[in-house]
């Protein structure tokens, strides 16, 4: 069933359900006072779960030689970081992370690997039709493995970061429509440090992926759909179809060797597909289905309710 139902913990006045407020019986522990703030938690989980990202970014950085080594130490940092995202959950909340809760991580990432495979396959096969992709040859399993793991590690760490911290915190304070504005340009933004970036590229990729994203979670409160439909685009993008993802340049391969040719409105250029009209359109489909989904469960939040329940 699309959009599957996670099941939050606690209901705040007018709502389904709250996701991020109810004690957890004897599991609970009780949050630091310095921490009961949503602009004091907001910086330390998101910064600190930047620095995860950087790690695991480096430790992929230099255990990409091999196929093995790669695929390996993308698969094991992403474990990494989901354990210090809970650690971190417990410690500033108080709280099991019911946005990671195990029963949910099945189903929602099996959802989310079709969404994200469906999506790319559609984008790039628009782009085909007006004769801008091609295909040279066959690529390298290697270097597909590599970026099976080189995404495997991103995908989790990019979605604790910036769904997981950023819209979820903020959403307290914002409502879930500030947050997904903020934070899906935060995501936008932080792709321009990449070697080709463009600022039309790091705006595409606020709009399609970071409001997706972001809608995404706010239609089931379940992290891993948003993780499983990321980790497929980016793997699609560029361990399958051997296009550049984000503007970050070659990367490691994929199984097909390819190139984009024609007006970068289109294609998207050095940037790669995320940078072209189709998927702006493909994606902003999804993202609409996704919150029509969140308004009939209820789980659009008005600026201060999320705060005002985790108060009471």
């Amino acid at each position: 069933m699309l959009f599957n139902n996670a099941q939050p913990a606690a209901e705040p006045a007018g709502g389904d359900a709250c996701p991020t407020t109810a004690a957890e019986g004897n599991a609970a522990r009780r949050a630091p006072r310095w921490a009961a703030s949503a602009w004091v938690r907001l910086p330390v989980l998101f910064v600190l779960m930047l620095a995860v990202d950087a790690v695991g970014a480096g430790v992929n950085g230099a255990a990409d030689g091999t196929a093995l080594t790669g695929l390996i130490a993308g698969v094991a940092m992403g474990g990494l970081a989901l354990a210090a995202y809970v650690g971190l959950v417990r410690c500033l909340e108080g709280r099991r992370p019911q946005e990671l809760a195990l029963v949910r991580a099945r189903p929602d990432l099996r959802q989310g690997i079709v969404l994200g495979l469906g999506l790319f396959c559609a984008t790039i096969a628009l782009v085909a039709l007006v004769g801008g992709y091609h295909v040279r040859g066959w690529g390298s399993i290697g270097g597909a493995l590599t970026t099976l793991g080189l995404m495997s590690c991103a995908s989790v760490t990019e979605e604790l970061a910036f769904r997981g911290a950023l819209f979820r915190v903020l959403e307290e304070k914002a409502g879930t429509y500030g947050a997904l504005g903020v934070s899906g340009l935060v995501f936008g933004c932080l792709h321009l440090v990449n070697k080709d970036a463009t600022v039309w590229g790091a705006l595409s990729i606020a709009v399609e992926a970071g409001l997706m994203l972001g809608a995404a979670y706010a239609a089931t409160r379940s992290l891993w759909l948003a993780i499983g439909i990321h980790f497929a685009w980016n793997t699609a993008e560029q361990g399958i179809f051997g296009t550049a993802e984000s503007g970050a340049g070659t990367g490691t391969g994929g199984l097909l060797h390819a190139s984009l040719t024609g007006p970068h409105m289109l294609t998207g250029g050095s940037f790669g597909p995320e940078a072209s009209i189709f998927s702006l359109l493909v994606c902003s489909v999804l993202t609409v289905l996704f919150l029509r989904a969140a308004k009939r469960h209820s789980r659009i939040y008005r600026r201060g309710e999320l705060a005002q329940a985790r108060r009471s």
